[in-house]
Order: C-alpha cells, then structure tokens, then sequence
C-alpha cells in the first residue's frame, strides 16, 4: 500500500514539474524537523509517517535544499540556550554522517549548486532567535564557523538587545526598549561582516527599521506572511515588504495557517477548548506545545482539517507580494514541522508540485517561477557569504 502511494506523488510531482521546461532549483527556508527529533528520536533519512519531511520525502516533492532551524523556547537562557543550540546542530550532524551519499552541509551558494547537481540534498542552518547567542558576540562566531547561515535577530521573546514583534505588539507600554540597542548595533555589524544573513521574521517593526538603517547587506525574511491579506502581528506590513525589497533582500512565504487566513485563530483556539483534556495528556508526553498540537490534529483529523484554509490562500499570499515588489524578492519557507496546521494540500514536503502548478496557472514565467523556488535564496546566500 506505501509503494502505490508512493507511486502516485511521485508521478503526480512528475506532471506538475514537467510544466516548467527547465526543473528549478527547490529550496524552502525554514523548518523545524532538527529541533522536533531531539524530541521524537525520528531518523529523517528514512521514511517517516510523522511530520512533514524526510530525505525520502524529499526526493519525491523535488526539495533540493533545506534550511533547517535551530531553534529552542524562550525558557532557555543564558547557560542553557547556545547549548542547546549545539546540540540541534549536533542533531543535524549524526544525520548527515549516517547518509553521507544522501545529504550535504553547505554554507555557500556555489557549494549548494554543486551539492545540487550531484544529487544530494543540501542542508543549510539558520538559527531562530538571538537568545541562543546568550548576549555574545563570540558566540556568533562559534555559530557561523558550524554553519549558520542566517540569525532570527528574536524569536517571540524579546532579546536584552532587541525586541521582537509580539513584545512590541502585546507589551509594548512595559518594554525597557524598543528596537535595538548598541548592542544590537554591533551584533548587526557582526552578522554583516562574517555574512550571516539577518532574518528579519520575528522582530519588532521599530527592531526591523533600526536593522534597515544599518545593514550593509541583504536581509531576508525567512517565513513571513503579507499583513495586509491577514493582519497578524507576525506578517510584514506593505513598507517593509517594499523595505526589504529596496535592500535586495527576500521575503519567504510562511505556510502556517494561522499567517495565511484571520478566522484561523479563532476556530483553532475553540477546537482546542473542545480538546483540551487530549492536549494536555499529549503535553505530559512531548513537553512541547507544537508536537503536541501536531498530534493532536493527527487524532482529530477530520475536525482539524475543517480548520485548514484552502490552498488558494497561500498563492494568493504569494501572488500579492510579486505584485507589490517583484518575483526577484518572494520565495518559499514553509515552516513546516514548526505548526500544527497548513493549508488543505500541503501535508508534506511532497506536495510543493502543487505551488508550481497553481503559479504556472495564473500565467508565471518560467523564470519567475524559477526565482521563487530557489533561485532568489541562492542570490542573496551570494550576496551575503559567497
């Protein structure tokens, strides 16, 4: 029964890629399936029948690169929070000596094209939130040297040195600061001269403005949604789309349902009332909000997918965006295997055929297309680091 199935995704991924003359290369920004295995113990170069990729997986849905988070809660902190950090990239590491013809750490553009074309999968770090360098500058430079490629300057907490966007938003009369201090300041220097891209995300928007007047590089934003389709706190206003484009830099399209439609949030916080004895017994068993909500829905399924918004909702998230400022600044970071629900479609890695598809529908180039799904990382990765 797996094989068949697997027969028609990759035979389904087959017709929709063959729309395109020239297969692109695929990368997706930001997922969390690093940070979930120290927890669930997966081996994500077999097959999983959890979560929403493997290497196997992979190779079906055409996902040539990934960048994976490190990423850890804001009750880590200093004497705790860069540990483990490393232990993340420890993760990754194992994964990749265990399938060394498989998959590849990379940290430049040249090294992933190559990585690419001999048929591996390329891995590449981002670190999601400032508190993992604990107020050090030092441990940025022990972060880039295992491969970090972009900082989240925050996470949803705040750092002692720059605010983030749901601080900014719900704690705002409380805040010591907003923005960045000049600490701060000399950590966006530091990120600018070793080529860490800045990952603009989570922060706040008087953080994301005091980054902009700084930066001598381009910035990304590696899984954000357009405020203006779905006014959450954590999507990016029209100016700072327009902000980011002017730099150069790249905005990667969130998957999370909760960024793509405003009546999400409601619906999914009464389906957790209704569940709430079932989430808190799954709490007991991963310790984590996310995994837990994840399998939750897994149980629930037919209820949690009436939640989930169709998947004209993300293409129309991504269409507004080219529309504003242009293919050459839009990509994809799904943030899958870091959110407990997605749009009606995209359960796995299996299924980005299904954006390709709907973008060569509403009458994409090629080359457009080729710039959203990879193209465009690829650019400003050479911007930043080479």
């Amino acid at each position: 029964m797996i094989k068949y199935f697997l027969l028609l995704i990759a035979f389904f991924s087959f017709s929709a890629s063959a729309q395109i003359n020239r297969k692109p290369i695929l990368i997706d920004t930001h997922n969390d399936a690093i940070s979930n295995e120290l927890i669930t113990g997966s081996d994500l170069g077999k097959l999983q029948q959890t979560g929403n990729l493997d290497l196997v997986r992979a190779k079906i849905g055409g996902l040539n690169a990934q960048v994976f988070s490190i990423w850890c809660g804001d009750q880590y902190g200093n004497g705790t929070a860069f540990r483990f950090a490393n232990r993340e990239i420890d993760s990754l590491d194992a994964l990749i000596k265990r399938y060394p013809n498989k998959i590849k750490l990379v940290t430049t553009s040249t090294d992933l094209q190559k990585t690419v074309k001999q048929g591996k999968f390329a891995a590449l770090i981002g670190v999601e939130g400032g508190h993992m360098i604990e107020s050090r500058l030092d441990y940025i430079d022990s972060l880039a040297k295992r491969g970090m490629i972009y900082l989240t300057l925050t996470w949803n907490n705040s750092t002692p040195w720059a605010t983030s966007a749901r601080d900014e938003v719900l704690h705002g009369d409380t805040l010591k600061h907003k923005g960045l201090t000049d600490f701060g300041k000399a950590v966006i220097k530091k990120l600018n001269r070793l080529g860490v891209i800045i990952d603009l995300s989570h922060p706040g928007e008087q953080t994301f403005k005091d980054v902009m007047a700084l930066t001598s590089k381009p910035v990304m934003a590696s899984h954000s949604c357009a405020y203006a389709l779905a006014p959450h706190r954590r999507n990016l206003k029209d100016y700072q789309l327009k902000a980011i484009a002017k730099n150069g830099g790249v905005v990667f399209v969130n998957f999370y349902s909760g960024f793509l439609d405003t009546a999400y949030e409601a619906k999914h916080e009464a389906y957790l009332s209704r569940h709430k004895p079932q989430l808190d017994s799954l709490m007991k068993i991963y310790h984590d909000y996310d995994l837990a909500s994840i399998r939750l829905n897994a149980i629930n399924k037919a209820e949690a997918d009436q939640l989930r918004p169709p998947l004209s909702l993300l293409i129309k998230h991504i269409d507004y965006m080219v529309k504003l400022i242009g293919a050459d600044h839009v990509g994809i970071g799904s943030d899958f295997d870091g959110a407990e629900s997605y749009p009606l479609g995209l359960d796995s890695v299996t299924d980005y055929p299904k954006i390709t598809a709907e973008l060569v529908k509403l009458g994409y180039e090629e080359s457009d297309i080729d710039k959203i799904l990879g193209r465009n990382f690829i650019r400003i990765l050479k911007a930043n680091r080479g």
